[in-house]
This record gives C-alpha cells, sequence and structure tokens, in this order.
C-alpha cells in the first residue's frame, strides 16, 4: 500500500473507531509502516472521526518527525510493536468501552468461551499499569507482544495489531466484542468454557488455515497449560503466564447479576 492509500484508509478507520464509541475526543492512535524505517500516524490533539488526510504525521522506527505534522506522544507503543513484530504493519490503539472495563477492573480476556477468538485472535492479557507516552508504558508491554495480537493496559485502554490496518482494526473489533459477550455472559450466569479437546482442534485448524501462527500457542493463557498445548519452549510460557498472574490477569471479581445489569445500563445510557 503506497502512502496516499494508507491516508485515506487511515481517515476511514478513524471514522469508524469514532462512530462505534471505540473512541472518544482525542483518544487513540492509529499508524501504518510505510517502509523499513519509516511509519505513517495520527497526530497528536486530533478527533480520530474528524481527521483528514493531509494532517498525518510520518516518523522514523526512532519517533523522529519526518515532516511537520506532531505525532501523537503514545507512538513509542506503536514503535516498540513495530521493532519486536518484523510481521505487523499496522497499529490501533483506543478505548472500547467494555475491553477498557476490563482493563480498570484488573481482568485478561482469556477465557476459552468463544471459538471465532480462538481462532482469529486469541488470548488477550493484561499488562502492568503504566503511564502513558512514558517507558513505563512500553515496559509493561514488551514481555507480550511477540506472541499476542492484542493487549489490554490496565487502567488505560487496548491496543490491536496485524499485518494491515483491517487487520488491526478487526482484532481491535473482536476484543471488544468477545469483552461485551463476556460481560452479558456473566450477568445471565456466567459463560461455558469449551472442553479441552475442541480447543486442541481450533488450535490446529486456526494453524493449518494461517489465521495465527504456532508463536500464539505462547501466549499467557491458563486453558493452553490445562490442555497440554506446548509452545516449544515451556520456559518462556510459564514465564509469561506467571507474569500475567502478577499483573492481575487472573484476579477475579464478584458481581451481582443486578449490579452487571446496571453497569451495562450505565454504558448503554453513556452511549446514547
Amino acid at each position: 500500500m503506497d502512502e496516499r492509500e494508507a491516508r485515506k484508509l487511515i481517515v476511514e478507520i478513524g471514522r469508524l473507531m469514532y462512530d462505534k464509541g471505540y473512541v472518544t475526543s482525542s483518544d487513540g492512535n492509529i499508524s501504518y509502516r510505510l517502509g523499513e524505517n519509516l511509519i505513517l500516524a495520527t497526530p497528536t490533539q486530533v478527533s480520530k472521526g474528524r481527521m483528514t488526510e493531509d494532517i498525518m504525521a510520518l516518523t522514523d522506527l526512532d519517533g523522529k518527525p519526518l515532516n511537520d505534522k506532531r505525532v501523537s506522544s503514545e507512538i513509542q507503543m506503536h514503535l516498540l510493536i513495530y521493532r519486536m513484530r518484523p510481521d505487523v504493519n499496522a497499529v490501533c490503539h483506543a478505548h472500547v468501552p467494555h475491553g477498557t472495563a476490563f482493563a480498570a477492573a484488573g481482568l485478561s480476556i482469556d477465557a476459552p468461551i468463544l471459538s471465532e477468538v480462538i481462532l482469529t485472535l486469541g488470548c488477550v492479557p493484561l499488562t502492568a499499569y503504566g503511564t502513558p507516552s512514558t517507558p513505563e508504558l512500553t515496559d509493561a508491554l514488551k514481555p507480550y507482544v511477540e506472541h499476542h495480537n492484542a493487549l489490554l493496559m490496565e487502567n488505560h485502554g487496548v491496543v490491536a495489531y496485524g499485518k494491515d490496518l483491517w487487520q488491526a482494526f478487526d482484532r481491535l473489533e473482536t476484543l471488544e466484542h468477545t469483552a461485551k459477550i463476556a460481560i452479558l455472559a456473566r450477568s445471565l450466569g456466567g459463560a461455558n468454557d469449551l472442553p479441552k479437546d475442541a480447543i486442541e482442534k481450533l488450535i490446529n485448524i486456526r494453524e493449518k488455515a494461517g489465521y495465527l501462527t504456532e508463536s500464539a500457542r505462547c501466549q499467557a493463557c491458563g486453558y493452553l497449560q490445562e490442555t497440554g498445548i506446548s509452545c516449544g519452549s515451556d520456559k518462556h510460557l510459564n514465564s509469561e503466564f506467571q507474569n500475567a498472574n502478577s499483573n492481575g490477569s487472573s484476579a477475579k471479581i464478584s458481581l451481582t447479576r443486578e449490579e452487571l445489569i446496571e453497569l451495562l445500563s450505565q454504558a448503554a445510557n453513556n452511549r446514547s
């Protein structure tokens, strides 16, 4: 994709994010890797629903400005992902309501309740809180970037990434949809996990179909360990899983059905 097409698509995806309520005001940011050392990104302090193609910022992989547009201070989060993942060419960061609710509650999205999520996204771990726009944030993300395709940032928001802009956005959308379903299922008494043999079949299918690579076997998911699925480096998997636990992603919260329904009602009212 050339720069002109990328600018046009970033504007389109920004409007989608805004229209869906994934961002408000000047929240969130989007970037695209144009070349080995060239990043196109949304500018700072601009609504993603009111962008134009001419306002995009250009930087190199070190964050050095390459035009007169001021990039978001959160660009370092994007650059970390590009440096660690050569297969990634696009990053979307947003404050999606249901996904961010998980992050604010100290919960990861890692329960095996939906086959489509296991196939196309995998687990979404919770990373430790880091002050936005500082090295604290990138340091917290670093242990998880290699094997995951989306992350929850504690008390902050979410980030999703992929081979192109549409895949990054689709993963963001899948994360938010999954979080919403999980909250609704809790209000009905809780979701049922898929059985171990079904999880194993889904993981084999996703690898054969090319949805995810074997790297996703190293994700910080409790159900991967429970089913005996190995990423080829048990030491790495155990370390990452333990990090997720220490960051609170295994924490449990208890809400009554009435409290959950009230929470959903408030979210719906805020959206309207």
